[in-house]
């Protein structure tokens, strides 16, 4: 289904670009390899180019020891006790390099779970601002984009997902995410590509 535009209007000073988990953990030669982040990487490179000051990068921090993490999280670490920071390159959980050299100005913010509003360092990020709208980049589509999307949603953010500028390491899942964004929060999200963003966004 083809993007459907900026249907709110152009976006203005109350924007900022928040860029998901866009790490080394998700590139080539980490333990949680995205294929796809490789050919999404240059658009974030120019919207966060264009706008370095108003980016916010998440990243994803495993735990430090397999088993570690509370309840299912502890599961999950047993499972993937392979990608834990004991057992990795610490060098891994930084963003891509061609994104880190736009910090600063552009913030990183860490969090622990899919969601970076669960720890609250978002919503801290942005209390007191006058930011009232979210582009949202990054990976994966179908877990901590979804867990960021749904979260700016229940905040009430005009939230605008750049179609060509996300990613999953499941095709078949990403594009079912990208169904369930369009019509099932129609009213809610704005799905659109770089070029539309770029254009509404001066």
């Amino acid at each position: 289904m083809a993007a459907r535009g900026l249907v709110h209007g152009p976006l203005g000073g109350n924007c900022i670009h928040l860029c998901v988990d866009m790490q080394r953990l998700f590139g080539p030669g980490g333990p949680w390899p995205v294929p796809w982040v490789e050919k999404v990487l240059p658009a974030i490179e120019e919207l966060t180019g264009r706008h370095p000051d108003r980016t916010i990068f998440t990243r994803f921090i495993p735990a430090v020891r397999p088993g570690e993490g509370p309840g299912m999280w502890a599961r999950y670490y047993q499972r993937w006790a392979a990608a834990t920071l004991s057992n990795i390159d610490p060098a891994l959980v930084e963003l891509a390099p061609s994104l880190a050299r736009f910090v600063p100005p552009a913030k990183v913010l860490d969090k622990r779970v899919y969601s970076p509003w669960t720890e609250g360092g978002l919503d801290a990020l942005l209390h007191g601002s006058t930011i009232d709208a979210l582009l949202v980049t990054g990976g994966e589509t179908d877990v901590c984009v979804l867990a960021t999307v749904l979260g700016a949603i229940d905040r009430g953010f005009r939230t605008v997902i750049v179609t060509d500028a996300i990613c999953s390491s499941a095709d078949q899942t990403h594009d079912a995410l990208m169904e369930l964004y369009r019509s099932r929060f129609s009213e809610q999200v704005e799905a659109v590509t770089m070029e539309e963003v770029i254009d509404g966004w001066r």
